[in-house]
């Protein structure tokens, strides 16, 4: 009897949604996702928040939703981890045969998860929401995405599609697939390729911010692309080999054409101006080799330490804590 009623379950899916400050858009979120979830047959889901460390009314405005509907559950966690921290507790509290991350902001419409539900139900494993256009960045972040897209897909083996962030739906097997990964510096749009599977895609039209203002500065965003470009290529280290030889071998042909020189016209006074823009060269080349060097031997030294991702401090669901 159990096993036959389990076999007419509803499947669960989970919506996974990181929330650091977001207090001014919390109820238009609701408003918003909630509609849509039930708006889809045959399914059950839930709501986790994960409130990463806010310091205005966040946790206080989640804790009010979590007391007024059961689906709602609400992860807090000890400080301020990142997104990709939080992003990683709330995948691994969710408990759906379906997980789909989400940005509070609601840039990605709600809209778009029926038809991720429709393409899962045919048989994909991973369905990204991929932008058609990114008309809401501004021209100066449309070309940086653009140019870490192609660097990114040019030096490594993992190919990260355009377009596409953490908005997609993953299956429970992609799911726990990612929870096997134990790396503490995460790159979660990386993790998410690398894991592979099934993979189809739905175009959508993104939205502008419904309120407060993106947590993500151009320093930022810089950080999190050196992130993505050394967790899954040394080629940035590997090129310094070829950087290497190529000015050791204009080092050979130089001193070769001084000697025949010397041999032909004589000795010369060298000139200072040349001298010092050489060294000058060579020691900038041997600091930027240094520094990628220092990069990697920095992500060694973070993982070597085998922290935890992220600390929770304590759960929350309706009648429990």
């Amino acid at each position: 009897m159990d096993a036959e009623r389990h076999a007419h379950a509803r499947p669960l899916l989970s919506l996974v949604v990181p929330f650091y400050n977001e207090s001014a858009v919390i109820e238009a979120f609701f408003n918003a996702i909630v509609p849509v979830l039930c708006g889809i047959p045959d399914i059950d889901y839930e709501i986790v928040c994960v409130n990463d460390g806010s310091t205005d009314a966040t946790l206080d405005k989640l804790l009010a939703a979590c007391q007024a509907d059961f689906r709602v559950r609400v992860i807090d966690l000890s400080r301020n981890f990142g997104k990709e921290a939080a992003l990683t507790a709330g995948i691994d509290e969710a408990e759906g045969a379906a997980v789909i991350p989400f940005d509070a902001d609601l840039q990605d419409p709600p809209e778009v998860i029926p038809k991720l539900v429709a393409q899962w139900r045919c048989g994909y494993d991973v369905v990204l929401a991929k932008r058609a256009e990114r008309r809401t960045d501004t021209y100066a972040k449309r070309g940086t995405a653009a140019l870490f897209y192609r660097v990114h897909n040019a030096i490594s083996d993992i190919t990260i599609p355009d377009n596409a962030g953490d908005f997609r739906l993953m299956s429970r097997q992609v799911v726990e697939s990612l929870k096997q990964l134990p790396e503490n510096r995460r790159f979660m749009k990386g993790l998410f390729a690398w894991v592979g599977f099934r993979t189809a895609e739905v175009e959508y039209v993104r939205s502008p911010r419904i309120g407060g203002k993106t947590k993500f500065s151009g320093w930022k965003l810089w950080n999190l692309a050196l992130e993505g470009l050394t967790s899954f290529s040394t080629l940035p280290l590997r090129v310094w080999t070829y950087i290497g030889g190529l000015t050791a071998g204009f080092a050979i042909c130089y001193a070769a054409y001084l000697i025949i020189r010397t041999w032909v016209r004589g000795v010369d006074v060298p000139g200072y101006a040349s001298l010092i823009t050489a060294v000058l060269f060579l020691g900038g080349v041997q600091l930027i080799g240094i520094g990628v060097i220092g990069e990697y031997v920095g992500r060694i030294y973070m993982e070597s330490k085998r922290r935890p991702v992220y600390i929770v401090r304590d759960t929350y669901r309706l009648g429990r804590r």
